[in-house]
């Protein structure tokens, strides 16, 4: 019975360690992976297609916070949101983190393998980028850039994986995607403002300063901008529109939401943002379904 019960508190923590319990992270990844496929595939990618990037986004989200709980390992227990993770308490040690990002990387190599060679080319860059962010919080006043594009990654890969062509439109996509990350994330990082300065951490937030809500406004504009020229790329059509004028609308919320720069307010923000990528995948489909009646 002990043994069953070790057993049951291992997998527990292995699970806290993935973030299994906070699944917006995997919602962040997956919503530009799901806009590149059905804007490269006309509004119908194949269950196939839907099904791996919905996985993928699973296993390489849990890559990336296995990774982020090594790095930060001695650093966690002095942040308030991060002292008890499993990594800090005792619950998991670094040879079994080890362990479970290894398999998380090699699950995610065979599920690209299933697809074709540009898309493994494109996730090593991809593996790459996860692992080398929990890094730049040290070197770096600007980790939320390279998280961004770790996120937007998957965009060139859909297309690769449902066309095996990299049209020069998405990387309009993709700088949409980087932008946005940058906001919600250093509205994120505004949460754990004050622990980061006291630790050494990095961020957007401490570099922004006292500038931070008019400088993610900048962003969140420029964000729009982009969107906008990915429909034109693309001749995507109104309905498209009229989802990024909702985005729009939620980034003058969010404006609203961050302007006294209290904890729950920022990170309630941050949570807001998996309706975004919900929003435009719903303009996209909308698009494509009217050029099919």
């Amino acid at each position: 019975m002990s043994a069953i019960a070790l057993t049951r508190q291992k997998l527990s923590a292995l699970l806290r360690v993935i973030r299994f319990d906070k699944p917006i992270g995997t919602y962040l990844l997956l919503a530009p992976a799901l806009w590149g496929l059905i804007i490269a595939s006309e509004g119908l990618p194949t269950p196939f297609l839907i099904f791996t990037f919905i996985v993928g986004a699973f296993v390489m989200r849990s890559a990336g916070c296995t990774t982020n709980d090594l790095t930060d390992r001695k650093l966690d227990g002095f942040v308030e949101r991060t002292r008890n993770r499993p990594l800090v308490t005792g619950e998991v040690s670094v040879i079994e983190a080890l362990c479970l990002l290894f398999g998380l990387l090699g699950l995610a190599l065979w599920l690209v393998m299933q697809i074709n060679w540009l898309t493994v080319q494109l996730s090593f860059i991809g593996a790459a980028l996860t692992i080398v962010y929990p890094f730049m919080k040290r070197f770096t006043h600007l980790p939320q850039v390279v998280l961004g594009m770790a996120f937007s990654w998957s965009i060139p890969m859909a297309f690769a994986a449902a066309t095996e062509t990299m049209p020069a439109g998405l990387w309009w996509l993709f700088l949409a995607n980087l932008l946005w990350v940058v906001v919600y994330d250093t509205q994120y990082a505004m949460v754990d403002r004050e622990d980061d300065l006291e630790v050494g951490i990095k961020s957007t937030a401490i570099l922004f300063g006292e500038a931070d809500t008019r400088i993610i406004l900048s962003l969140q504009v420029v964000c729009l901008l982009c969107f906008v020229a990915t429909g034109l790329s693309f001749n995507l059509g109104v309905i498209y529109f009229l989802s990024i004028a909702a985005v729009a609308a939620l980034f003058i919320r969010h404006q609203r939401l961050i302007s006294d720069r209290s904890r729950e307010t920022c990170f309630q923000a941050f949570n807001e943002s998996k309706w975004i990528g919900l929003i435009v995948a719903v303009g996209l489909l909308g698009h494509y379904a009217t050029l099919s009646v």
